[in-house]
């Protein structure tokens, strides 16, 4: 795989050419990557791949036009026509005031911060084979489970670089581990399935694979035997498993897209109460083995820890530069992309801040409520902020969890739901997006 190193090079090298050829500006982006993944079901080694690729994006610009193409041929007299092309094809599209490279002025300079993404291991087939096998053997070990799905183990290592006509170009490299179990309990047409797994950059920072086993065992027999329940008003109460999605739902509405076209619930909030006081929600890109952190975002601006929720206020938009010329606002260090087309915009290490009350207080106080585990479907309506999502989990009674529930429906609105929602004391940085538990209450569920 290419270095660091290497990869600037053939991103500077792309970007030279297209800029000879005519293009007034161009950036190109190139991810070269390797992954190696093991799958174990019943015992017995199931299947394992391998793959490895190179692909470069470019994108030009003549005058207000811009176009892009990608390839994963990477060799010279190639990518002399891939610019060619892609210049004709620029010279063709419509003309859009807002497209452009970011602001030459806030390019990050000097050198970008170490994050520690890359372990700089390189896991042998054995060795995940092995783990993936201690994750389903210690699944199906657990009393109830009757079934498996399989148990499955990988290792990935990445290198990202960008540059840019205007003088910016740099790379970053990052590891990514994972292990995950997944397995049935009961008989017959009463069976439930649940899994569990864990993705860490370095491979020392991985769970054991037998907590990860007895995790996805001890859920799928938990959820045996589920009750119905008749519809109503309610508390929900969400797990950590599944919260940040509300996080994932309010990305949705500010980001720079949504807000320049007009289709966000969030319209007009910047800077007004959306969130009930004390509830702060972060996004921080810097964080050490971050599983989203990066060092320049997707134009090569630098990027830094903010909040996006203080104490219940919306304090920013995430911005890319031609949303951010739309609104006439500045980026924001959100800018992200892939290999193909323009920059768009997401958050990094996102997370809701713990609150001060612990979980176990949250459900204690609910007479009768539902605790969700997990979430069906993506009835989530971005203009009008109206949440509907079919569910799983516990019934609430008496402030205990008591019975299994699925085949619910839990619907709200979003801006109530944020109004109303209380985190827990709880919070784990476990993926991309965290929340702590968090209840909202009044919500309705339609059971039977």
């Amino acid at each position: 795989m290419l270095t660091t190193e290497q990869a600037c090079e053939r991103v500077s090298d792309i970007v030279g050419r297209a800029r000879r050829a005519g293009a007034d500006a161009a950036d190109a982006v190139m991810i070269a990557d390797r992954q190696l993944g093991v799958s174990v079901r019943m015992g017995a080694l199931e299947d394992v791949e391998r793959s490895e690729s190179e692909e470069l994006g470019l994108r030009v610009f003549v005058g207000t036009r811009s176009a892009s193409v990608s390839t994963s041929d990477l060799a010279s007299d190639s990518m002399d026509a891939l610019v060619e092309r892609v210049i004709a094809m620029a010279r063709e599209a419509p003309e859009d005031p807002w497209a452009g490279l970011a602001p030459e002025s806030r390019l990050l300079h000097g050198s970008p911060p170490l994050l520690d993404l890359d372990d700089g291991r390189e896991s042998r087939p054995e060795d995940l084979r092995d783990r993936a096998l201690e994750a389903e053997d210690a699944a199906r070990a657990v009393a109830g489970v009757t079934n498996s799905e399989g148990g499955s183990a990988s290792a990935s290592a990445s290198v990202t670089a960008l540059a840019t006509s205007h003088g910016f170009a740099g790379a970053y490299s990052l590891t990514s581990h994972m292990i995950s179990a997944s397995v049935l309990a009961g008989e017959g047409g009463r069976m439930e399935r649940d899994s569990a797994w864990h993705s860490a950059r370095h491979a020392t920072a991985l769970e054991a694979p037998s907590t990860i086993g007895r995790r996805a065992g001890e859920r799928a027999v938990a959820r045996l035997n589920p009750a119905r329940i008749a519809s109503g008003a309610m508390p929900v109460v969400f797990d950590r498993r599944v919260s940040g999605g509300l996080l994932g739902h309010l990305v949705g509405a500010i980001t720079g897209a949504s807000i320049a076209r007009k289709t966000s619930f969030l319209l007009h909030a910047l800077g007004e109460q959306v969130f009930a006081k004390g509830v702060t929600i972060c996004d921080d890109p810097h964080r050490p083995r971050g599983l989203r952190s990066r060092p320049f975002d997707g134009e090569g601006l630098p990027v830094l820890p903010r909040s996006i929720i203080d104490n219940g206020m919306l304090e920013t938009w995430l911005l890319d530069s031609a949303a951010a010329r739309q609104l006439g606002m500045d980026p924001t260090g959100h800018a992200s992309r892939g290999i193909a087309g323009a920059p768009g915009a997401s958050p990094s290490n996102l997370y809701m801040q713990a609150g001060l009350i612990p979980a176990e207080t949250l459900i204690g106080e609910i007479d009768r409520g539902i605790l969700v585990t997990e979430l069906i479907g993506q009835g989530v309506n971005g203009l009008t902020g109206d949440y509907s999502r079919g569910a799983a989990g516990f019934l609430i009674e008496k402030g205990e969890i008591t019975r299994p529930v699925s085949e619910i429906t839990i619907a709200g609105n979003l801006r109530d739901m944020f109004r109303a929602l209380v985190p827990a004391n709880d919070l784990e940085h476990r993926y991309g997006i965290n929340a702590p538990t968090v209840r909202i209450d009044g919500m309705t569920i339609a059971g039977d």
